[in-house]
Protein backbone atom coordinates (compact mmCIF):
# COMPACT_ATOMS: atom_id res chain seq x y z
CA UNK A 1 0.00 0.00 0.00
CA UNK A 2 1.55 2.96 -1.04
CA UNK A 3 1.24 6.11 1.38
CA UNK A 4 0.77 10.10 -0.05
CA UNK A 5 2.83 12.42 1.38
CA UNK A 6 2.07 16.09 1.73
CA UNK A 7 3.70 17.81 -0.42
CA UNK A 8 4.75 21.24 1.73
CA UNK A 9 5.82 24.99 -0.06
CA UNK A 10 8.73 26.73 1.76
CA UNK A 11 6.86 29.80 0.47
CA UNK A 12 3.54 30.78 2.57
CA UNK A 13 2.25 33.08 -0.38
CA UNK A 14 2.14 29.66 -2.80
CA UNK A 15 0.50 27.77 0.00
CA UNK A 16 -2.38 30.28 0.30
CA UNK A 17 -2.93 30.24 -3.84
CA UNK A 18 -2.77 26.78 -3.34
CA UNK A 19 -5.40 26.74 -0.97
CA UNK A 20 -7.58 29.14 -3.56
CA UNK A 21 -7.10 26.90 -6.17
CA UNK A 22 -8.44 24.02 -4.20
CA UNK A 23 -10.96 25.56 -3.33
CA UNK A 24 -12.59 25.96 -6.93
CA UNK A 25 -11.92 22.11 -6.42
CA UNK A 26 -14.19 19.24 -8.02
CA UNK A 27 -17.40 17.83 -6.22
CA UNK A 28 -17.25 14.84 -4.33
CA UNK A 29 -18.76 12.10 -5.66
CA UNK A 30 -22.03 10.91 -4.01
CA UNK A 31 -21.32 6.51 -3.96
CA UNK A 32 -23.94 4.66 -2.03
CA UNK A 33 -22.44 2.65 0.77
CA UNK A 34 -21.43 -0.98 0.62
CA UNK A 35 -20.74 -2.36 3.79
CA UNK A 36 -19.31 -5.63 2.32
CA UNK A 37 -19.10 -5.80 -1.75
CA UNK A 38 -20.71 -9.31 -3.01
CA UNK A 39 -18.09 -10.70 -4.97
CA UNK A 40 -18.99 -13.61 -7.72
CA UNK A 41 -17.83 -17.02 -6.91
CA UNK A 42 -18.24 -20.55 -9.23
CA UNK A 43 -20.18 -22.20 -7.08
CA UNK A 44 -18.56 -26.04 -6.66
CA UNK A 45 -20.40 -29.22 -5.89
CA UNK A 46 -18.31 -31.31 -3.72
CA UNK A 47 -20.99 -32.74 -2.01
CA UNK A 48 -23.05 -36.02 -3.02
CA UNK A 49 -26.80 -34.86 -1.57
CA UNK A 50 -30.45 -36.45 -2.29
CA UNK A 51 -32.45 -33.40 -2.39
CA UNK A 52 -33.08 -32.01 -5.54
CA UNK A 53 -30.88 -28.74 -5.09
CA UNK A 54 -29.09 -26.91 -2.63
CA UNK A 55 -27.10 -23.84 -1.48
CA UNK A 56 -24.22 -23.11 0.81
CA UNK A 57 -24.02 -19.50 1.48
CA UNK A 58 -21.55 -17.16 3.70
CA UNK A 59 -23.49 -14.44 5.30
CA UNK A 60 -21.43 -12.58 5.66
CA UNK A 61 -20.67 -11.50 1.59
CA UNK A 62 -23.23 -13.68 0.56
CA UNK A 63 -21.16 -15.41 -1.86
CA UNK A 64 -21.78 -19.24 -2.86
CA UNK A 65 -19.49 -21.91 -0.74
CA UNK A 66 -21.08 -24.71 -2.93
CA UNK A 67 -23.97 -25.36 -4.67
CA UNK A 68 -26.21 -28.02 -6.68
CA UNK A 69 -29.22 -27.14 -9.41
CA UNK A 70 -29.41 -23.48 -6.94
CA UNK A 71 -31.60 -22.12 -9.82
CA UNK A 72 -34.01 -24.68 -10.45
CA UNK A 73 -37.45 -23.37 -10.08
CA UNK A 74 -39.28 -25.39 -7.40
CA UNK A 75 -42.25 -25.01 -4.76
CA UNK A 76 -40.84 -23.83 -1.70
CA UNK A 77 -43.45 -24.91 0.74
CA UNK A 78 -43.15 -22.64 3.95
CA UNK A 79 -39.96 -21.35 3.59
CA UNK A 80 -41.97 -18.58 1.52
CA UNK A 81 -42.50 -17.55 4.99
CA UNK A 82 -38.87 -16.01 5.28
CA UNK A 83 -40.04 -13.32 3.16
CA UNK A 84 -43.23 -12.90 5.34
CA UNK A 85 -41.06 -12.77 8.03
CA UNK A 86 -38.71 -10.15 6.18
CA UNK A 87 -41.51 -7.70 5.42
CA UNK A 88 -42.78 -8.06 9.33
CA UNK A 89 -39.21 -7.19 10.99
CA UNK A 90 -38.57 -4.27 8.25
CA UNK A 91 -42.20 -2.67 9.55
CA UNK A 92 -41.37 -3.72 12.98
CA UNK A 93 -37.78 -1.45 12.32
CA UNK A 94 -39.76 1.38 10.46
CA UNK A 95 -42.21 1.67 13.72
CA UNK A 96 -45.24 0.98 11.42
CA UNK A 97 -45.71 -1.79 14.15
CA UNK A 98 -44.49 -2.95 17.43
CA UNK A 99 -44.21 -5.90 19.28
CA UNK A 100 -47.19 -4.81 21.45
CA UNK A 101 -49.33 -4.21 18.52
CA UNK A 102 -52.70 -6.36 18.44
CA UNK A 103 -53.61 -7.69 14.98
CA UNK A 104 -57.03 -8.89 14.38
CA UNK A 105 -58.04 -12.22 12.65
CA UNK A 106 -60.02 -11.93 9.85
CA UNK A 107 -62.33 -14.59 8.28
CA UNK A 108 -60.45 -14.98 5.38
CA UNK A 109 -57.20 -15.91 7.51
CA UNK A 110 -59.35 -18.08 10.23
CA UNK A 111 -60.02 -19.89 7.12
CA UNK A 112 -56.33 -21.35 5.86
CA UNK A 113 -55.77 -24.74 5.90
CA UNK A 114 -51.92 -26.67 6.57
CA UNK A 115 -50.14 -25.81 9.15
CA UNK A 116 -52.47 -23.74 12.09
CA UNK A 117 -52.65 -22.79 15.24
CA UNK A 118 -56.13 -22.09 15.73
CA UNK A 119 -56.84 -18.68 15.33
CA UNK A 120 -60.65 -17.58 15.45
CA UNK A 121 -62.43 -14.79 13.82
CA UNK A 122 -62.52 -11.64 15.49
CA UNK A 123 -59.87 -12.96 17.90
CA UNK A 124 -56.55 -10.89 18.42
CA UNK A 125 -53.35 -11.71 19.25
CA UNK A 126 -49.91 -9.28 19.48
CA UNK A 127 -47.37 -9.24 16.75
CA UNK A 128 -44.97 -10.76 19.38
CA UNK A 129 -47.37 -13.93 19.61
CA UNK A 130 -48.11 -13.84 15.59
CA UNK A 131 -44.10 -14.24 15.26
CA UNK A 132 -44.09 -16.93 17.61
CA UNK A 133 -46.64 -18.66 15.75
CA UNK A 134 -45.02 -18.37 12.06
CA UNK A 135 -41.70 -19.06 13.30
CA UNK A 136 -41.92 -21.96 15.81
CA UNK A 137 -45.34 -23.41 14.44
CA UNK A 138 -45.49 -22.05 10.73
CA UNK A 139 -49.26 -21.07 10.91
CA UNK A 140 -50.63 -19.91 7.87
CA UNK A 141 -53.46 -18.22 9.49
CA UNK A 142 -50.75 -15.71 11.56
CA UNK A 143 -49.29 -15.35 8.29
CA UNK A 144 -52.23 -14.20 6.43
CA UNK A 145 -53.42 -11.90 9.64
CA UNK A 146 -50.01 -10.28 9.61
CA UNK A 147 -50.16 -9.63 6.17
CA UNK A 148 -53.54 -7.89 6.36
CA UNK A 149 -52.18 -6.23 8.96
CA UNK A 150 -49.84 -4.84 7.32
CA UNK A 151 -50.95 -4.03 3.66
CA UNK A 152 -54.94 -4.59 4.21
CA UNK A 153 -54.85 -7.63 1.94
CA UNK A 154 -53.30 -10.67 1.08
CA UNK A 155 -52.97 -9.88 -2.52
CA UNK A 156 -51.44 -6.59 -1.96
CA UNK A 157 -49.00 -8.35 0.37
CA UNK A 158 -47.85 -10.55 -1.86
CA UNK A 159 -47.27 -8.11 -4.60
CA UNK A 160 -45.08 -6.28 -2.01
CA UNK A 161 -43.16 -9.13 -1.76
CA UNK A 162 -42.54 -9.89 -4.58
CA UNK A 163 -41.35 -6.13 -5.01
CA UNK A 164 -38.77 -7.10 -2.19
CA UNK A 165 -37.76 -10.44 -3.89
CA UNK A 166 -37.03 -7.68 -6.91
CA UNK A 167 -34.94 -6.06 -4.96
CA UNK A 168 -33.04 -8.75 -3.54
CA UNK A 169 -32.11 -9.99 -7.33
CA UNK A 170 -34.07 -12.66 -6.55
CA UNK A 171 -34.31 -13.87 -10.34
CA UNK A 172 -36.33 -17.48 -10.21
CA UNK A 173 -38.64 -16.51 -7.09
CA UNK A 174 -43.10 -15.55 -7.35
CA UNK A 175 -45.18 -15.55 -4.28
CA UNK A 176 -48.63 -16.10 -4.84
CA UNK A 177 -49.26 -16.41 -1.11
CA UNK A 178 -47.81 -15.84 2.08
CA UNK A 179 -47.54 -18.69 3.62
CA UNK A 180 -46.50 -21.27 0.79
CA UNK A 181 -48.75 -24.00 0.10
CA UNK A 182 -48.58 -25.56 -3.13
CA UNK A 183 -49.97 -23.01 -5.76
CA UNK A 184 -49.23 -22.92 -9.43
CA UNK A 185 -47.10 -19.94 -9.96
CA UNK A 186 -45.83 -20.04 -6.88
CA UNK A 187 -42.35 -20.96 -6.74
CA UNK A 188 -38.48 -19.62 -5.81
CA UNK A 189 -35.11 -21.62 -5.61
CA UNK A 190 -32.35 -22.30 -3.38
CA UNK A 191 -30.43 -19.42 -4.13
CA UNK A 192 -32.92 -17.43 -4.02
CA UNK A 193 -34.29 -18.46 -0.67
CA UNK A 194 -30.39 -18.23 0.41
CA UNK A 195 -31.02 -14.72 -0.83
CA UNK A 196 -34.20 -13.75 1.70
CA UNK A 197 -32.77 -16.05 4.40
CA UNK A 198 -29.46 -13.85 4.39
CA UNK A 199 -31.50 -10.53 4.14
CA UNK A 200 -33.66 -11.57 7.19
CA UNK A 201 -31.15 -12.90 9.54
CA UNK A 202 -28.06 -10.63 8.90
CA UNK A 203 -30.53 -7.21 9.15
CA UNK A 204 -32.41 -8.26 11.35
CA UNK A 205 -30.78 -10.76 14.20
CA UNK A 206 -33.75 -10.70 16.48
CA UNK A 207 -35.81 -12.97 14.84
CA UNK A 208 -33.47 -15.54 15.72
CA UNK A 209 -35.39 -15.27 19.32
CA UNK A 210 -38.07 -16.99 17.84
CA UNK A 211 -36.59 -19.44 14.83
CA UNK A 212 -34.63 -20.76 18.13
CA UNK A 213 -37.21 -21.40 20.52
CA UNK A 214 -38.55 -25.19 21.05
CA UNK A 215 -41.35 -24.81 22.39
CA UNK A 216 -43.78 -22.06 23.54
CA UNK A 217 -47.69 -21.20 24.39
CA UNK A 218 -50.22 -18.70 23.20
CA UNK A 219 -53.36 -18.24 24.70
CA UNK A 220 -56.01 -17.88 22.90
CA UNK A 221 -58.94 -15.06 23.13
CA UNK A 222 -61.99 -15.68 21.94
CA UNK A 223 -65.79 -15.46 22.94
CA UNK A 224 -65.27 -19.02 24.61
CA UNK A 225 -62.85 -17.95 27.39
CA UNK A 226 -59.08 -17.84 27.24
CA UNK A 227 -57.28 -21.13 26.23
CA UNK A 228 -53.65 -22.06 26.03
CA UNK A 229 -52.20 -23.11 22.58
CA UNK A 230 -48.82 -25.53 22.57
CA UNK A 231 -46.06 -24.34 19.95
CA UNK A 232 -43.41 -27.26 18.83
CA UNK A 233 -40.87 -26.38 16.56
CA UNK A 234 -40.99 -27.96 13.60
CA UNK A 235 -37.03 -27.35 13.11
CA UNK A 236 -34.74 -30.46 14.70
CA UNK A 237 -31.59 -28.66 14.45
CA UNK A 238 -32.01 -26.34 16.86
CA UNK A 239 -31.89 -29.15 19.12
CA UNK A 240 -28.81 -31.18 17.77
CA UNK A 241 -26.67 -28.94 15.46
CA UNK A 242 -24.28 -26.54 17.55
CA UNK A 243 -24.51 -22.94 16.75
CA UNK A 244 -27.90 -23.10 15.11
CA UNK A 245 -29.65 -19.70 15.04
CA UNK A 246 -32.08 -20.91 12.89
CA UNK A 247 -34.47 -20.54 10.52
CA UNK A 248 -37.46 -21.95 8.41
CA UNK A 249 -38.55 -25.53 7.69
CA UNK A 250 -41.30 -26.39 4.62
CA UNK A 251 -43.30 -29.83 3.36
CA UNK A 252 -46.15 -29.96 0.78
CA UNK A 253 -46.61 -32.60 -1.36
CA UNK A 254 -45.20 -30.81 -4.63
CA UNK A 255 -42.23 -29.09 -2.52
CA UNK A 256 -41.00 -32.30 -0.29
CA UNK A 257 -39.03 -31.31 2.49
CA UNK A 258 -37.21 -28.07 2.53
CA UNK A 259 -35.18 -25.90 4.99
CA UNK A 260 -33.08 -23.02 5.32
CA UNK A 261 -30.82 -23.69 8.30
CA UNK A 262 -28.81 -20.62 9.73
CA UNK A 263 -25.60 -21.35 12.40
CA UNK A 264 -22.74 -19.63 13.75
CA UNK A 265 -19.52 -20.75 14.54
CA UNK A 266 -16.27 -19.27 15.33
CA UNK A 267 -17.72 -15.84 13.87
CA UNK A 268 -17.96 -18.07 10.34
CA UNK A 269 -22.00 -17.54 9.73
CA UNK A 270 -23.52 -20.22 7.30
CA UNK A 271 -27.21 -20.61 5.53
CA UNK A 272 -27.72 -24.12 4.38
CA UNK A 273 -30.55 -24.22 2.14
CA UNK A 274 -32.47 -27.79 1.18
CA UNK A 275 -35.24 -28.20 -1.64
CA UNK A 276 -36.90 -30.99 -2.34
CA UNK A 277 -35.82 -33.28 0.08
CA UNK A 278 -37.10 -36.90 -0.37
CA UNK A 279 -37.46 -37.15 3.76
CA UNK A 280 -37.73 -34.64 6.78
CA UNK A 281 -35.25 -37.25 7.99
CA UNK A 282 -32.71 -36.18 4.95
CA UNK A 283 -33.31 -32.62 4.80
CA UNK A 284 -32.08 -32.29 8.16
CA UNK A 285 -29.07 -34.39 7.56
CA UNK A 286 -28.05 -32.92 4.63
CA UNK A 287 -28.83 -29.40 5.94
CA UNK A 288 -25.82 -30.27 9.05
CA UNK A 289 -23.66 -31.56 6.55
CA UNK A 290 -23.57 -28.30 4.11
CA UNK A 291 -23.05 -26.47 7.44
CA UNK A 292 -20.20 -29.14 8.76
CA UNK A 293 -18.53 -29.03 4.98
CA UNK A 294 -18.49 -25.08 5.44
CA UNK A 295 -17.55 -24.77 8.83
CA UNK A 296 -14.58 -27.53 8.17
CA UNK A 297 -13.29 -26.13 5.35
CA UNK A 298 -13.41 -21.87 6.01
CA UNK A 299 -12.68 -19.91 8.67
CA UNK A 300 -13.94 -16.53 9.41
CA UNK A 301 -10.94 -13.72 8.42
CA UNK A 302 -11.02 -10.48 10.01
CA UNK A 303 -8.96 -7.01 9.27
CA UNK A 304 -7.87 -6.40 12.61
CA UNK A 305 -4.61 -4.20 11.16
CA UNK A 306 -7.11 -1.54 9.84
CA UNK A 307 -9.72 -1.30 12.47
CA UNK A 308 -8.23 0.78 14.72
CA UNK A 309 -6.33 2.91 11.89
CA UNK A 310 -6.85 6.48 11.46
CA UNK A 311 -6.71 7.35 7.49
CA UNK A 312 -6.43 10.95 6.00
CA UNK A 313 -8.18 11.85 3.10
CA UNK A 314 -6.71 15.20 1.25
CA UNK A 315 -10.10 17.55 0.60
CA UNK A 316 -10.48 21.20 -1.06
CA UNK A 317 -12.20 23.98 0.37
CA UNK A 318 -11.41 23.75 3.71
CA UNK A 319 -8.54 24.92 6.01
CA UNK A 320 -7.43 21.45 6.95
CA UNK A 321 -7.10 20.72 3.58
CA UNK A 322 -7.65 16.64 4.83
CA UNK A 323 -10.37 14.75 7.14
CA UNK A 324 -9.76 12.42 9.14
CA UNK A 325 -11.42 8.69 8.09
CA UNK A 326 -11.67 5.17 9.92
CA UNK A 327 -13.40 1.96 9.08
CA UNK A 328 -16.97 1.83 11.38
CA UNK A 329 -17.61 -1.90 10.40
CA UNK A 330 -14.56 -3.03 9.78
CA UNK A 331 -13.99 -6.62 7.32
CA UNK A 332 -14.96 -9.99 7.19
CA UNK A 333 -15.05 -13.00 4.88
CA UNK A 334 -15.39 -16.34 5.19
CA UNK A 335 -11.58 -17.73 3.79
CA UNK A 336 -10.52 -21.38 2.88
CA UNK A 337 -8.78 -23.29 5.26
CA UNK A 338 -4.79 -22.95 4.64
CA UNK A 339 -5.09 -19.11 3.09
CA UNK A 340 -1.89 -17.41 3.07
CA UNK A 341 -3.27 -13.96 5.08
CA UNK A 342 0.13 -12.71 4.21
CA UNK A 343 -0.94 -12.44 0.83
CA UNK A 344 -4.00 -10.24 1.06
CA UNK A 345 -3.28 -7.28 -0.51
CA UNK A 346 -5.18 -4.21 0.96
CA UNK A 347 -5.58 -1.09 -1.12
CA UNK A 348 -6.78 2.17 -0.08
CA UNK A 349 -8.54 4.27 -2.70
CA UNK A 350 -9.96 7.88 -1.47
CA UNK A 351 -12.98 9.42 -3.36
CA UNK A 352 -11.68 11.64 -5.82
CA UNK A 353 -12.59 15.52 -5.76
CA UNK A 354 -13.76 15.69 -2.17
CA UNK A 355 -14.92 18.75 -0.90
CA UNK A 356 -15.43 20.70 2.22
CA UNK A 357 -18.39 21.13 3.67
CA UNK A 358 -18.09 16.74 4.97
CA UNK A 359 -20.33 15.35 7.27
CA UNK A 360 -19.07 12.96 9.71
CA UNK A 361 -20.16 9.59 8.81
CA UNK A 362 -19.84 10.50 4.87
CA UNK A 363 -17.96 7.92 2.80
CA UNK A 364 -14.65 9.16 1.94
CA UNK A 365 -13.00 5.97 0.69
CA UNK A 366 -12.28 2.26 0.38
CA UNK A 367 -10.18 -0.52 1.41
CA UNK A 368 -10.40 -3.01 -1.29
CA UNK A 369 -9.15 -6.57 -0.04
CA UNK A 370 -7.75 -9.23 -3.06
CA UNK A 371 -5.87 -12.32 -2.78
CA UNK A 372 -4.25 -14.03 -5.94
CA UNK A 373 -6.08 -11.74 -8.28
CA UNK A 374 -9.86 -12.29 -6.85
CA UNK A 375 -11.67 -9.15 -5.14
CA UNK A 376 -12.54 -10.65 -1.65
CA UNK A 377 -14.32 -7.43 -0.64
CA UNK A 378 -14.06 -4.20 0.64
CA UNK A 379 -14.49 -2.24 3.72
CA UNK A 380 -15.73 2.18 3.50
CA UNK A 381 -13.48 4.74 5.16
CA UNK A 382 -15.86 7.25 6.93
CA UNK A 383 -15.51 10.61 7.84
CA UNK A 384 -14.33 10.49 11.75
CA UNK A 385 -15.43 14.28 12.27
CA UNK A 386 -17.40 17.03 10.21
CA UNK A 387 -15.47 19.60 8.49
CA UNK A 388 -16.61 22.89 7.68
CA UNK A 389 -15.97 24.98 4.23
CA UNK A 390 -13.94 27.48 4.16
CA UNK A 391 -14.91 31.26 3.02
CA UNK A 392 -12.70 34.01 1.09
CA UNK A 393 -12.19 35.36 4.69
CA UNK A 394 -10.65 32.18 5.94
CA UNK A 395 -8.18 31.91 3.43
CA UNK A 396 -7.22 35.70 3.27
CA UNK A 397 -6.87 35.48 6.80
CA UNK A 398 -5.00 32.72 6.87
CA UNK A 399 -2.63 34.39 4.12
CA UNK A 400 -2.43 37.47 5.74
CA UNK A 401 -1.37 35.50 9.30
CA UNK A 402 1.37 33.90 7.48
CA UNK A 403 2.86 37.03 6.07
CA UNK A 404 2.51 38.54 9.87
Amino acid sequence: MKHQRRIRFAQPLLCSLLCLFLFFGSQARADSPTEIAEVTVDAKNPLTLESKSYVLMDEATGNILCANQENEELAPASITKIMTLLLIMEALDAGTITYDTMVPVSEHAASMGGSQVYLEPGEELSVHDMLKCICIASANDASVAMAELLAGSEEEFVRRMNERARELSMEHTNFVNCYGLDTEGHYSCAADVARMSRELIRNHPGITAYTTTWMDTIVHHTRKGDTEFGLSNTNRLIRTYSGITGLKTGSTGNALYCLSATATRNEAKLIAVIMGAPSTKVRFAEAAKLLDYGFANYYYYQDHENAEKTFRCPISASMEGEVEGRIVDGFGVLLPTGTDESAIEKTVTYEKGLKAPIDEGEKIGTITYTYQGSTLGESEILAAESVEKASYGDFFGKLLRMFL
